[in-house]
């Protein structure tokens, strides 16, 4: 994704002529905790009914952490080679600011903080499809895919919510501080550097700090 100029009006920058297609490109953190939450806790239960009785509840936070992590991964992988790809053609470079070019050019509407569902419901259905071949192909443990997929969804609120607060929270002290002193160094220094946005520890793995 070529660097962009950061427009500072308050008025949204538009997408799309239409204003059906319009409506979609906006939502706020609210609307995803509301769309995610159930989901995650329906997995959370799936994972405590369908325990193997053989097999001991500590299955579920360390399948829990095991989806956070995986998120994490999935989450700086997203942002770099996807959200920051480096489209050639006119249509490429017009879908990588549809995705994420008007979030660079615009870095404070609040309404563009936070993955619309017509990206997040096809990404997390992506997602599952990958837990169940690992789990359920791979290693044939079924019953772990829904304390990873639980884990997962967290991961996935608690970036989403992240990054809505570094770019609208003080987060002056802390974890809060390291990330938004992150993220703010990728939108206004780096932007093909830092792409960490909940967690910092891919940057350091892949030394793109």
């Amino acid at each position: 994704m070529p660097k962009v100029e950061i427009n500072t009006s308050e008025e949204p920058i538009r997408l799309f002529k239409s204003n059906f297609l319009e409506f979609f490109t906006h939502i706020t953190p609210l609307a995803i905790i509301i769309i995610w939450t159930p989901v995650a806790i329906i997995f959370l239960a799936s994972a405590i009914i369908n325990r193997p009785q053989d097999v001991s509840l500590l299955y579920i936070p360390i399948g829990f952490i095991i989806g956070f992590f995986m998120w994490t991964l999935a989450e700086y992988l997203l942002h770099r080679f996807v959200f920051h790809f480096h489209a050639k053609s006119a249509r490429g470079q017009r879908i990588t600011f549809l995705f994420h070019g008007v979030h660079h050019a615009q870095p404070q509407c609040k309404t563009r903080l936070v993955m619309p569902p017509l990206v997040s419901i096809p990404g997390a259905i992506l997602f599952y499809g990958l837990i169940y071949l690992i789990f359920g192909v791979v290693f044939q443990v079924p019953f772990w895919i829904a304390p990873v997929m639980f884990g997962s969804l967290i991961g996935y609120l608690f970036y989403d919510l992240a990054h809505y607060a570094t770019h609208h929270s003080p987060m002056r002290a802390g974890y809060g501080r390291i990330i938004k002193r992150n993220h703010m160094i990728h939108h206004y220094k780096t932007p093909d550097k830092r792409f960490g946005v909940s967690s910092t520890l891919w940057d350091y793995v892949f030394l793109t700090r």
